[in-house]
């Protein structure tokens, strides 16, 4: 990635800014910068238009390509190179079976929407499958990492078209900005794209199930007392007053906006109370799973309830490294990814279920595609783009519901098929904004939300 195109600020590691996010909120950099480029700041004033059924949003992204035959759409009657090494057991809602392998996620069903007949172009480069998976943009096998270009991610979209109206970070990424590969780029659909940088999420790099975890980021530097803040912050104001009498441009006469946000970010106490998962009990953190994924929804579950509108997770520092199952699949699946996958969902829905949150919040689970019907030669499942499932519950989505159908060895759709696009209509829809409304990038012109993909009803309550 060119130096010029560097992505967002990060918490923890990763991709590191040539100027910390700490410092550039606290020396006003994030003003000064908006003098040079101020439609890096542009808000857009376009009202929504619907009345929302869900507040916010927790997106699990299980990067690589989680087996749907071995998971939720399990075919047990078909031979042994198809049928799997796992067995196929009750959910709670009637003649619908989950893999043994998701005993606590099986009694959640009843509150969730699961879709068996999901498919989309892309079946080698993960990256744009994701990018499709997230977006809505299906721009075929094109790989790379993320672009300025880019269509925004629905965390990026939430913020600047449903902000929060609380003093919250307004969407957090986390645990890792996920690479194309070991040593690739950032993976695409994570990002403000053409919307602006301005619009990029808090990473969040650190992991949550170490002892030591916090976020210095979030507290002020030691030479920077409340007092020289709130000098900094009328500065600011009267700055943008001044140029906003003298320059016809809505990015910087919205200056001011991100400079408030920006303050309050690092003043607000709930920001830092969210990231305080060392207050939960041990039973609570140990119900999620002593590991970093299963941490990070914790925290994510803390975000919302702090106000922040969407928490996207991705479950894998790179494309190959969790659920891309070429090799192994059912020992990885066995020992590792279901066990995690299953005590973090099923414990989120159970918090927020006890919270009174869940019949606002959208827990939406997505994968860039599915995995072969045929078991390879290394014990593994193959990508397959053709048929794979998704899973979403809370927030206005149909509860025990599902949609659509695979053939007989879940090869491909045989009723009701979805792309990429209808799923994140949907969560749209209902988070309160059109799917099919016009958004600006920063030259000014005119793109449709999700470009390809409708609101499916059937899902929706």
């Amino acid at each position: 990635m060119a130096k010029s195109q560097k992505i967002a600020p990060s918490i923890g590691g990763g991709c590191t800014p040539v100027v910390s996010r700490r410092h550039l909120l606290q020396i006003g950099g994030l003003g000064l910068a908006g003098l040079s480029l101020p439609r890096l700041l542009q808000a857009e004033a376009e009202s929504v238009d619907i009345p929302p059924q869900a507040d916010a949003c927790i997106l699990i992204f299980l990067n690589g390509g989680p087996s749907h035959l071995d998971m939720w759409d399990m075919k047990p009657d078909q031979a042994e190179g198809i049928r799997g090494e796992f067995s196929p057991i009750a959910t709670s809602v009637p003649d619908v079976q989950f893999s043994n392998m998701l005993p606590r996620s099986a009694q959640w069903m009843h509150e969730a929407t699961l879709v068996r007949s999901m498919h989309h172009s892309v079946n080698n480069a993960h990256a744009a499958a994701v990018y499709c998976s997230l977006t809505g943009h299906d721009r075929g096998e094109i790989g790379g990492g993320a672009k300025p270009d880019d269509y925004p991610a629905p965390g990026s979209v939430m913020a600047m078209l449903r902000p929060s109206d609380r003093s919250i970070v307004p969407q957090v990424t986390l645990p890792y900005i996920t690479k194309e590969g070991a040593k690739g780029p950032p993976q695409p659909g994570f990002f403000g794209g053409f919307i602006g940088r301005g619009y990029d999420p808090l990473f969040v790099l650190k992991d949550p199930n170490q002892k030591n975890f916090s976020i210095p980021e979030l507290t002020l530097l030691a030479d920077v007392s409340n007092t020289r803040l709130d000098s900094r912050r009328d500065l600011f104001r009267r700055l943008d007053e001044t140029v906003g009498k003298t320059v016809n441009d809505r990015g910087v006469i919205g200056m001011n906006d991100f400079q408030q946000k920006a303050f309050d970010l690092l003043s607000s106490k709930a920001t830092q109370a969210a990231f305080q998962i060392a207050d939960e009990p041990a039973t609570v953190r140990d119900s999620y799973g002593r590991n970093i994924y299963g941490q990070s929804v914790l925290l994510a579950r803390r975000l919302l309830e702090a106000g922040t509108r969407m928490v996207t997770l991705s479950w894998a520092p790179d494309a190959n490294a969790t659920w891309d199952t070429h090799g192994n699949n059912f020992g990885k699946l066995k020992n590792t990814l279901l066990p995690q996958f299953d005590a973090a969902y099923a414990s989120l829905l159970d918090d927020l279920k006890q919270r009174g949150m869940l019949e606002r919040t959208i827990v939406a689970v997505l994968g860039d595609f599915g995995r072969s019907p045929k078991v390879n030669a290394n014990a593994g499942r193959d990508h397959w783009n053709h048929c794979y499932s998704v899973l979403m519950a809370g927030g206005g989505f149909r509860r025990g519901y599902v949609h659509g159908a695979s053939d007989a060895i879940g090869a491909f759709p045989s009723r009701a098929p979805l792309i990429p696009g209808d799923i994140i209509a949907t969560i749209y829809r209902l988070l309160g904004v059109q799917h099919n409304r016009m958004i600006h990038d920063l030259l000014g012109r005119p793109h449709r939300l999700v470009p390809s993909g409708n609101v499916t009803n059937e899902l929706i309550a």
